[in-house]
Formats: C-alpha cells, structure tokens, sequence
C-alpha cells in the first residue's frame, strides 16, 4: 500500500513489469520492531487491505492471488504471458513476518 503509484506509471507508460504482494495483513517490519522495543504493546501494524486483483484490473494490469505456493508457477506464467503490468498477491500467514521466521518465534526468541 506504499508503492501503489509505480502501478499506475508502470500501466500508463506500457512497462510490463511484475509486481508481487506478500500479504499477511500487517506491516511486517513494523510490527517486528514494535515486538523488540515494546513487548505487548503493539498498535497500528493489522492492515485492512484492498482486493489487489481488483486494484490491479481498475489500472487495467494483470492481477492474480496466490493462496498456495503450487500455484505460484501457473499464476506467474499468466502474468508474464499477459505482456501487461501485473500485480501477484501472495497471500501468507499473519504469523509469517521473514521467509525463516514466524513473528511467534521472533517475540519468544532471543531478541525479546
């Protein structure tokens, strides 16, 4: 929800870009940096987000979801055979804060 305007050049100036959401309704890095500084007393880091399939086609983009990481590689072909810009929401667990690490294991890890 940061870089929404990069879609909207991208579109305007034909750029067949591929942009990749990884949705877990927070803003992750926040979120983290309120657990290490502020142990339960997190705010203002759960997101309410837009359908960003339906964001992407009001650009007139490609967009897709991905709820399964088997999916990825069809939803990416169709993306990359569209010739439009296109946006790929990878949706993932709110407990997913890094590739390797759940916001569980960070709040109960070392840096508590």
């Amino acid at each position: 929800m940061m870089t929404g305007n990069e879609l909207a050049t991208a579109v305007q100036y034909g750029v067949p870009i591929k942009i990749f959401v990884a949705n877990n309704s927070a803003y992750g890095t926040i979120r983290m940096h309120q657990e290490k500084r502020y142990p339960g007393n997190v705010i203002a880091t759960d997101t309410k987000n837009p359908d960003f399939v339906m964001l992407a086609k009001a650009y007139h983009a490609h967009g897709e979801r991905v709820e399964k990481t088997e999916d990825f590689p069809a939803a990416f072909e169709r993306a990359q055979n569209s010739g439009m810009p296109a946006v790929i929401e990878l949706v993932v667990d709110p407990e997913a804060l890094t590739p390797n690490q759940t916001l569980s294991e960070f709040r109960d890890g070392p840096n508590s």
